[in-house]
């Protein structure tokens, strides 16, 4: 993988803007509080955008860098584990719609929404030693629904509007 220096810069935008979303989005304070771990997953939308413009290679390397440096800067290392893993099965579910060709920028948005949440309670139970955990899927999924309608329209704002080559 092989990367001009305008490719690096670009992706060097996308990482910085999708770590001021991080930064923002940790500043915010819980949306419900009854249920741990709602966020809108802002930091996506820098995700969804170069995996549309430059594809999955380059959407991998700023997501992963993403992850490692927000628990770096602003977390733990359990919440580098919970990240990574609704990450990781985030972008394998979002590459895999986009591959589909059936879904729109808001559904593969919507399904890395769900299937962050999903990443994230499948840590929980094995770092937690507890099934019940599971339950929290049933809110968790309908704010992964709600944020990735969002994520997902302003993404697909970015990649029309947005054409830097």
């Amino acid at each position: 993988m092989k990367y001009s220096a305008k490719g690096i810069a670009r992706l060097g935008v996308c990482l910085a803007a999708a770590m001021i979303l991080s930064y923002v989005e940790f500043l915010l304070p819980p949306i419900m509080t009854a249920v741990p771990g709602i966020k809108l997953g802002l930091a996506n939308i820098a995700v969804i955008y170069i995996l549309y413009s430059d594809g999955a290679r380059s959407a991998a390397l700023v997501s992963l860098s993403r992850v490692l440096l927000s628990a770096l800067l602003f977390g733990t290392v359990m919440t580098l584990a919970y990240s990574a893993a609704g990450a990781l099965l985030s972008f394998v579910g979002m590459l895999l719609l986009k591959k589909t060709g059936v879904f729109s920028t808001v559904g593969v948005s919507i399904g890395g929404g769900v299937l962050h949440n999903a990443g994230q309670i499948i840590a929980a139970i094995f770092l937690l030693g507890t099934r019940e955990i599971g339950y929290y899927m049933i809110p968790l999924s309908i704010s992964g629904i709600v944020a990735g309608v969002f994520v997902g329209i302003a993404s697909s704002v970015l990649i029309k509007r947005v054409r830097i080559k």
